[in-house]
């Protein structure tokens, strides 16, 4: 196996190995698209379906919708609410994608005329999914119709509740299943287990993609039925602003359709056409049109924050308000709530590493604490797997005795499969997921015996996951081959993502010119090469690793070489090429 830049071990302790060919930009005939023909293969794009990956359309990538089991059952149910005005309730989760997947509904259904409300249950107070209570209360408060989305493909207890109780419930959903499947008028998830091979395909789509495929069904049904003879049909693609930022902020793999998505769900949100996401943008900050990568920093987790430590409902009514004050009202509070996320984040992320340390023979990191907020489990559970490098799960402790938990995986080590094999031994009241993503409920006594159960289960596959782990990098760089132009160039190639992975690359040798600690522990060091090729490279939250501490402290001459992510620093008067440090090594 080559090495890039012969670097077997770097300051995080990894190779460096080319992902696919590799390139080497330094050569003077090189040229950026032989760069991006290649950066694509690498990511697994038939050489044939270059262009069309290039520039991802919804018509080149949408199946037929029919294909996916009880979708036709689904979308004629929900277009006889339609053409009955009957009352429809969605009831979603309270992250970005239960948020994006009921707001897309609720607007599309609005756009038929028919009036559908939305049910976000309390993170704290109800926890995760559909309870028997809720459904039950809503069928007695006259809803006709309950359609669950990203939420419901595990709730067997309470979809049963709903049935003795002559509630009808349609579940949208992408999350893992069982065999046996809850007792719902209609479950539409390419995660069934039972779907035929083409259905399958599409399991890393995000629900909010999945509802946009029942969407489009149900204009089909009512198109057959005659439905829109004196009406227009509603333009289903201004609603990818909502599908793109569901589909990054639940980190579904860029590939396929997704690609679709996102490409084109970002043309229709720089239009700013929906009133609170138009809000939103502002309240994050962004001067210009919003990038992939701001959907999963700044959009995403303004509207979790509503979920996670706020009124769990504020995302959907964000994205499905009309009225441009009640849309800047609630940014805002989102905004501040973000704010007061990030604190709460602090405190656990403190405490869950300080556990780590007693942990280091452990294939699942798994931490829990009393009183921990549940809201930010999930995110500090995705600070631990990058630091540890292996699946982590983060436990949150209440009063009762009961702990609520998030876990992120690593791939190859399949979380959710685990998490649902747990439940079956009867380690956990309730839980379920995908494979990069899994939540449960546990007793606190259990604790033990599940971290026990998940390291047997997994031990052998995250060996395996670390056995394989290296830095890939897709380009080498002289310091002067860092510039916008390649930037603009190696660009082309996204929207980049999970499973498709933004480039990474390696640039060098250079020296240290100015290094110092800024922000909240980042690392920013001023570097220079001898072709006199000069940039700026920053390593977030990095001022403790090794990383970070190397550069700060390293020898005066020392040449390195530099691996991470090019970006564009437009806040000076030209923009300027910049690189997002991941790791080094020192260069012989």
């Amino acid at each position: 196996m080559q090495f890039v830049c012969d670097i077997e071990r770097s300051l995080s302790g990894q190779p460096w190995r080319w992902r696919g060919r590799g390139a080497d930009a330094r050569a003077g005939d090189f040229r950026p698209d032989d760069l991006l023909t290649q950066l694509m293969l690498a990511r697994g794009c038939p050489r044939e379906a270059l262009d069309a990956h290039l520039s991802p359309s919804i018509t080149g990538f949408l199946p037929d919708p029919a294909i996916f089991k009880d979708m036709t059952r689904a979308a004629e149910r929900i277009a006889d609410a339609v053409e009955r005005q009957e009352k429809l309730v969605v009831f979603g989760d309270y992250d970005v994608d239960g948020a994006t997947s009921a707001a897309l509904l609720i607007r599309f259904l609005g756009q038929l005329g028919l009036s559908a409300s939305a049910y976000i249950p309390d993170r704290l107070m109800e926890g995760y999914g559909p309870s028997g209570e809720a459904l039950v209360r809503l069928g007695a408060e006259g809803a006709d119709l309950v359609v669950t989305v990203d939420c419901g493909a595990m709730a067997y207890d309470a979809l049963a509740e709903a049935k003795a109780a002559g509630v009808e419930v349609i579940v949208v959903d992408h999350h893992k299943c069982a065999a046996e499947l809850p007792a719902a008028l209609a479950l539409v998830n390419p995660n069934r287990l039972d779907e035929c091979d083409e259905a399958a395909s599409h399991g890393h789509l995000a629900a909010v993609g999945v509802a946009f495929l029942l969407a489009v069904e149900i204009r089909r049904i009512l198109s057959q039925r005659g439905f829109f003879a004196n009406r227009a049909k509603p333009p289903l693609l201004d609603l990818l602003d909502l599908v793109a930022l569901g589909t990054v902020a639940d980190v579904a793999q860029l590939k396929g359709l997704n690609r679709a998505f996102v490409a084109q769900g970002l043309k229709v949100m720089a239009a700013r056409r929906n009133t609170g996401l138009n809000a939103l943008i502002d309240a994050s900050r962004l001067n210009r049109a919003p990038i992939c990568s701001d959907l999963g920093f700044a959009l995403g987790p303004r509207i979790n924050a509503g979920g996670r430590v706020g009124k769990s409902d504020l995302g959907v009514r964000l994205l499905t308000t009309e009225d441009p004050d009640e849309a800047r009202e609630i940014a805002h509070t989102l905004d501040l709530l973000n704010e007061e996320r990030r604190a709460i984040e602090s405190a656990v992320q403190e405490g869950a590493e300080a556990q780590l340390h007693g942990q280091h023979n452990r294939s699942v990191a798994l931490l829990s604490g009393e009183g921990w907020h549940p809201g930010v489990i999930g995110i500090v559970a995705g600070r631990i797997k990058e630091k540890t490098g292996k699946p982590a799960i983060v436990i949150a402790i209440d009063d009762k005795g009961v702990g609520k938990g998030s876990g992120r995986s690593v791939s190859g080590v399949d979380l959710g499969a685990a998490i649902i094999a747990a439940r079956e031994h009867g380690l956990l009241v309730a839980g379920g997921g995908h494979a990069m993503a899994a939540g449960l409920t546990v007793d606190a006594d259990k604790v033990e015996a599940l971290a026990e159960f998940l390291d047997d289960r997994l031990a052998a596959a995250v060996a395996r996951a670390g056995d394989e782990r290296a830095m890939l990098i897709d380009a080498l760089l002289s310091p002067r081959g860092l510039n916008p132009e390649f930037v603009g160039a190696v660009e082309r190639g996204g929207p980049y993502g999970m499973g498709w992975p933004a480039p990474r690359v390696v640039a060098g040798p250079v020296r240290i010119v100015k290094c110092d600690v800024v922000g909240n522990g980042h690392v920013r060091a001023i570097v220079s090469g001898d072709d006199g090729g000069r940039f700026k490279a920053m390593a977030f939250r990095a001022a403790d690793s090794v990383l970070g501490q190397t550069l700060l402290h390293g020898g005066p001459g020392t040449k390195y070489w530099l691996a991470g992510r090019a970006k564009i620093d437009d806040w000076g008067a030209r923009p300027a090429a910049e690189l997002h440090l991941e790791d080094a090594a020192i260069a012989a």
